[in-house]
């Protein structure tokens, strides 16, 4: 068999700026990102920005706008609103003006055994009324609306790149049917932190989540 043909599927391997580090863990950064909803009560499509190619980490990949919290926003859940509210501005040109509104999703801390690292807080929230996003074309060299499916689709077909995080809240997100049940179930649910863990299969890594059979071998030295 060649190589190649023992590689594990693209959405369980490390991405781009995601490398093993084999040394000691690195603190993650603090992080928040926003799922940009729109479709109401009768459909669900979330905004996906392409980052540039030439970025050092995820060059390339279509992700949902975020970034790393500034010191200047604090600490805490406010810190991580505010960083959220602004990178969607920067990123994609979309202002939301009350930080309560974001409805907290996820939480995904990256693994520790992968050099550069972060906390992210994932937030929803539906498209304010009136505005469309838009790129800078520096950053961000692109963006697409899609539906949580289809973009799970065109992953596969080549057509966009996507990293573990991405693929993995877009499996979750592809169960509902609109914005409005989504925020509904959301608005309910606790958000517990995940922190995958990456297995090292002879020199090819995999990435296993919490629950896999595998978790609690994983990382192990």
């Amino acid at each position: 068999m060649r190589e190649d043909e023992r590689q594990p599927p693209a959405d369980e391997r490390p991405a781009a700026g995601e490398e093993y580090n084999p040394g000691p863990a690195t603190t993650p950064r603090q992080a928040a990102t926003v799922i940009l909803l729109r479709g109401g009560d009768d459909s669900l499509e979330v905004l996906l920005v392409r980052r540039t190619p030439e970025a050092r980490f995820m060059g390339g990949a279509w992700v949902f706008p975020g970034g790393a919290v500034d010191h200047a926003e604090g600490e805490g859940d406010d810190a991580h609103r505010a960083a959220a509210i602004r990178e969607l501005r920067e990123e994609a040109a979309i202002t939301v003006s009350d930080p309560s509104s974001l409805v907290k999703f996820s939480r995904w801390i990256t693994p520790a055994q992968v050099q550069i690292r972060y906390d992210t807080h994932f937030f929803l929230a539906p498209l304010p009324p009136g505005q469309e996003p838009r790129i800078d074309g520096e950053e961000c060299v692109d963006l697409g609306w899609f539906e949580p499916g289809r973009a799970l689709e065109a992953h596969r077909a080549g057509e966009i790149a996507l990293v573990f995080p991405t693929i993995k809240h877009l499996e979750q997100l592809r169960e509902f049917p609109s914005v409005t049940a989504l925020l509904a179930h959301a608005r309910q649910r606790e958000v517990r932190p995940v922190e995958p863990r990456v297995l090292l299969e002879g020199e090819v890594a995999r990435v296993v989540l919490p629950g896999d059979p595998r978790y609690d071998g994983a990382g192990a030295a």
